[in-house]
């Protein structure tokens, strides 16, 4: 996790962003504990009631499950469930700008497909997400 904030939203929703993106990432995977609330708050400097409230965000919307007197951990399915999730959101919020400065600059898909392997990831294979 990085420690730089922006004014756009609350500091708990970018940390959630950030498991989030940790669990998608692969960074943590199912069944992996989530770095303590004491040491996310005392390595970023906010406070620990801030984390705690990241963290009871994720456990509200089951991907993180709390096993008392260990901490919390990923659930199993929590990466399935957000790929499904962040991939419709893409869609419906994303994908319609995106779309429309794609017909605006009248971009080939040509184009788009070279653009795509020029700045995919070398680990990453297209297939193995289809």
């Amino acid at each position: 996790m990085h420690s730089e904030w922006h004014d756009s939203q609350p500091i708990y929703r970018q940390l959630r962003h950030r498991v989030v993106a940790m669990i998608l990432d692969g960074v943590l995977n199912e069944g992996d504990p989530l770095p303590s609330v004491r040491n996310v708050a005392a390595e970023y400097r906010v406070n620990p009631l801030t984390v705690l409230k990241a963290y009871q965000q994720l456990v509200a919307q089951e991907l993180v499950e709390t096993k008392r007197g260990l901490g919390m951990f990923v659930k199993a399915g929590a990466r399935n469930s957000l790929l499904k999730g962040e991939r419709q959101k893409f869609l419906d919020e994303q994908w319609p700008r995106v779309a429309a400065t794609i017909q605006r600059l009248g971009l080939t898909p040509k184009e788009l497909m070279r653009a795509a392997a020029k700045h995919r990831s070398p680990s990453k294979n297209p297939k193995e997400e289809s």
